[in-house]
């Protein structure tokens, strides 16, 4: 066996034909269970030539329109008519997801900032290597569904990373763009940030969508709406499903997130109360909000400013900050198209 084949194995075979359940075995030694595993159920439906589409969910565990959506994606497909393949991996951090947290909390691994991950690596890590090695070279398209989890709410908005150069791969990229229909695309700038699934997709050549729909660690109908509506659609529109009615998507907005000038971060402990709200217009220098110390109450708060104008995309909802705790992200119109 190769040195860099993932540890993680499964009794799915992605080259038959039909429908299958299963899990990956993702190998999980301890002091209750020296020889075990952890199973991270999947589904695969084939249906042969056509492209390969991976769905996925829970990257982090605290995040549930994504998962819900795609549990219930994969109750309908035995019946579903397709051209392709579709994956589906509805707790892919699997035990962050079933542990409600946004990290894993066997290892602490937060899965979105481990790729390409390691096949000896803690068991965050090997899930990451597995993606990388196992599951991209397989896709085709990936869609990477999130929320804003327990500590943020983000308004429904699906993150795009437009290919640059082929102008062909350009176009097609942006037609699944306006086939999903968010409210607002996102043109993202994670300050330098590479470890992401993004990353890992580009990586392999792969068209990946993302996108973050809600928070509070809940599952807000509408925006799960959104989400099946949209993913529905795409599909079609790769025509990979072809068994049922969908809708003209809504009309997108297009924003971008434009460097550390659109983050709000907390400089000091403390708890803060906002002066916005979610989808507000803001301005460069207008207030966000005060900043308490509670370990001197009787002192004034400290004011924190805006640095940039632009549209609340995502705010805190975690009122206890500590230094460096992102409070708001904004971004600005950018039209793509």
């Amino acid at each position: 066996m190769s040195t860099t084949a993932s540890l993680i194995a499964t009794d799915i075979d992605y080259e038959r034909h039909g429908f299958q359940t299963g899990t990956l075995r993702l190998p999980w030694s301890h002091d209750r269970s020296a020889y075990g595993h952890i199973p991270i159920p999947l589904a695969v439906l084939n249906a042969g030539d056509g492209p390969t589409v991976l769905l996925t969910g829970g990257n982090h565990g605290d995040e549930y329109e994504g998962p819900v959506a795609l549990m219930k994606l994969m109750q309908r497909m035995p019946s579903l008519s397709i051209r392709g393949r579709i994956i589906v991996i509805p707790g892919l951090n699997f035990p962050a997801f079933v542990n409600g947290s946004r990290t894993s909390p066997i290892d602490g691994g937060n899965l979105n900032r481990l790729f390409p991950g390691s096949r000896h690596g803690k068991p965050t890590e090997m899930i990451a290597h597995y993606v990388e090695t196992e599951l991209l070279p397989r896709a085709d398209v990936v869609i990477d569904l999130h929320a804003g989890g327990a500590s943020f709410e983000h308004a429904p908005t699906l993150l795009a990373s437009p290919p640059s150069g082929d102008a062909a791969r350009r176009a097609r990229y942006l037609d699944l763009v306006r086939a999903f229909g968010a409210p607002y695309t996102m043109i993202m700038d994670l300050l330098g940030e590479d470890r992401t699934f993004a990353a890992a997709a580009e990586r392999h050549d792969t068209l990946f969508l993302c996108g973050e729909f809600g928070g509070h660690a809940g599952c807000d109908a509408a925006n799960l709406a959104i989400v099946e509506s949209g993913l529905q659609r795409v599909l079609h529109r790769l025509d990979v499903l072809h068994d049922a009615a969908h809708d003209a998507p809504p009309r997108t907005r297009y924003l971008r997130v434009e460097g550390t000038q659109h983050y709000v971060y907390a400089p000091h402990a403390g708890v803060f109360e906002p002066a916005f709200a979610l989808n507000d217009e803001v301005r460069s220098g207008q207030l966000a909000g005060r900043l308490f110390d509670p370990q001197e109450p009787w002192r004034a708060p400290r004011d924190i400013a805006f640095r940039g104008d632009g549209r609340v995309m995502c705010a805190r909802t975690f009122a206890r900050v500590e230094a460096g705790d992102c409070i708001a992200l904004l971004a600005a119109e950018a039209p793509l198209d």
